[in-house]
């Protein structure tokens, strides 16, 4: 009698452990699908640009980028800035700071200012973005050539610059650096006589902007002279 009492005790027991393992799955199971489904703080990616529009003057360097941006957790991220840069070129020693924020790629003259604000990527979608960026031209010193540049944004949630997006802009492609006009950012291939014309544009901007530049100043490039 005894040993059918502890036997049915130890089944009991049994019964209300196996039940506490399957409610706990169940409450850890919930939260956790709550916490992916509506509080999982996410991250923003984009893509390379296949297109970009350029100027380059004599004390100023500008680029408009078309972006897609997307937020890939449920919760908003609020972008309050962002930067292009050109890390592996220690020639651009300045960032492109983000001035304009226009309504498409295409510059003209009917198209109204709007500068930069911080702006919110709801969560779980994606984002297409005119950024203007700009820098003194002795800060971007581009050749006909194909740069490797970083754009870097600062988010509400997160501390400093976080890279967001790297890609190559193909700046031998801007031919007519004195027009602020579209270029494809597409590896095609140049003829001869287009890099010829795109190397001597540069370089007549180059030497604009040294005959401009008050005596006494430090070569644009940044470099030292020779030591004595």
């Amino acid at each position: 009698m005894v040993s059918l009492t502890v036997a049915a005790e130890q089944i009991a027991s049994s019964s209300l452990t196996g039940a506490s393992v399957v409610s706990a799955c169940a409450l850890i199971f919930t939260v956790a699908s709550f916490w992916w489904l509506h509080a999982r703080q996410g991250r923003l990616r984009a893509w390379e640009p296949h297109s970009f529009a350029a100027i380059i003057q004599s004390s100023t360097a500008r680029l408009r980028l078309p972006l897609v941006v997307h937020n890939t957790g449920p919760k908003p991220i609020v972008v309050q800035d962002v930067i292009l840069t050109f890390p592996d070129d220690p020639a651009s020693h300045l960032p492109l700071l983000w001035v304009s924020s226009p309504s498409r790629l295409q510059p003209g003259p009917d198209e109204e200012a709007k500068l930069p604000a911080g702006f919110v990527v709801p969560g779980r979608e994606a984002q297409q973005l005119f950024l203007e960026f700009e820098a003194p031209f002795s800060g971007f010193l581009p050749e006909a050539r194909d740069y490797k540049a970083q754009i870097q944004v600062r988010v509400g949630h997160r501390r400093g610059w976080r890279p967001l997006l790297a890609f190559t802009l193909r700046a031998a492609n801007i031919v007519h650096p004195d027009r602020y006009t579209v270029y494809n950012n597409a590896p095609v291939e140049l003829t001869k006589a287009d890099q010829r014309r795109a190397d001597a544009a540069l370089l007549k901007l180059l030497e604009e902007h040294e005959d401009s530049s008050p005596p006494g100043d430090p070569p644009i490039d940044g470099g030292a002279g020779p030591s004595g």
